[in-house]
């Protein structure tokens, strides 16, 4: 028998509300590309106008056939190793054989996935530092007192001074003959991790000392003890403001990160864009609109996967979805 959807359900499906909630972005995104449509054609430079969306799309598509000819590129190369190898043992079964890494040049992908790699390692270190230093500092005010002015004076340097400081360092400490990882994602990775945690720290610290003090009864009521009382009532009652905390941070190492690829030319989306500055076709100015659309996207999503993350874990499903 075929199943009647209710005429009400279909009604709340097409509500005045989801309608709305739907287009306005929209009506926000399209208003957006016709003023930078109109206003681009205006800006001239030594280049040329300043692209406009149809040609930082046309660009877009050249970058990921450039990608896709790389790879065909890599494939081919790792091919003919594999048959040259192939051949060399069927004439000497002895024979010693290897496979050269491939070199090509990192596209403008690889370098995407080069930045998220490092901002994801910067920003779990911080993570890591920073929340347990949260605690400590809100379950105790007299350190909370010693340490604040530490923290007002490091938070807002910027990685413009911090760079040349964790190059010199990183250079001078990490010196080994195979290292585990290269010095320039060691030296991004520490400029983010020094840049970003700041507001996880004052954020979880803030947390923990406004718990609620009828938390800290019960807590003493049961005995809880070190860590138990961290885990069951510290933790679910500072959720909210340490992930507010996370999520400022998250959005910290991600700017933190592409200016510091760009000053110290390490890999990453930095590099790119700097490299498309200093090459200066007439294809540049296209290709860096490219890269600043895509970080701000990228900026955007990481920012809502922590959103829903808060929203997981945390007893407050709402969130803040501004």
């Amino acid at each position: 028998m075929m199943n009647i959807i209710p005429l009400s359900r279909l009604s709340g499906l097409a509500s005045p509300r989801r309608l709305s909630r739907a287009l306005i972005p929209m009506l926000g995104i399209t208003g957006f590309l016709l003023i930078w449509h109109l206003l681009a054609a205006q800006v001239t430079t030594s280049l040329g106008t300043l692209p406009g969306p149809v040609q930082t799309g046309q660009q877009l598509v050249n970058l990921v056939q450039e990608h896709q000819a790389e790879r065909s590129r890599e494939r081919a190369f790792y091919d003919r190793q594999i048959a040259r190898n192939l051949t060399i043992k069927a004439e000497n079964p002895d024979a010693q054989v290897r496979i050269r890494a491939f070199t090509g040049r990192p596209t403008f992908f690889d370098q995407i996935l080069t930045s998220l790699k490092t901002v994801a390692a910067g920003f779990l270190l911080a993570m890591v530092i920073a929340i347990p230093a949260g605690i400590a500092l809100g379950l105790n005010k007299n350190l909370y007192q010693a340490m604040n002015p530490v923290v007002q004076l490091l938070k807002p340097v910027s990685p413009l001074a911090w760079l040349p400081l964790v190059t010199i360092v990183v250079s001078a400490l990490y010196v080994t003959p195979e290292p585990l990882v290269s010095k320039s994602f060691l030296i991004s990775l520490v400029t983010v991790t020094l840049c970003s945690l700041w507001p996880t720290l004052i954020n979880t610290a803030v947390g923990v000392a406004g718990m609620d003090k009828d938390l800290v009864n019960v807590s003493k009521m049961l005995r809880l003890r070190g860590l138990t009382h961290v885990r069951q009532i510290v933790l679910p009652s500072a959720i909210p403001m340490i992930f507010t905390g996370l999520r400022l941070s998250l959005g910290v190492a991600w700017m933190v990160l592409i200016a510091a690829e760009m000053l110290a030319q390490n890999p990453g989306l930095g590099k790119f864009v700097w490299d498309e500055f200093q090459n200066g076709s007439s294809d540049s100015m296209a290709r860096i609109m490219v890269a600043v659309v895509v970080i701000g996207l990228i900026g955007y999503l990481l920012d809502r996967l922590m959103l829903a993350l808060q929203q997981q874990l945390s007893w407050d499903k709402t969130g803040n979805h501004r």
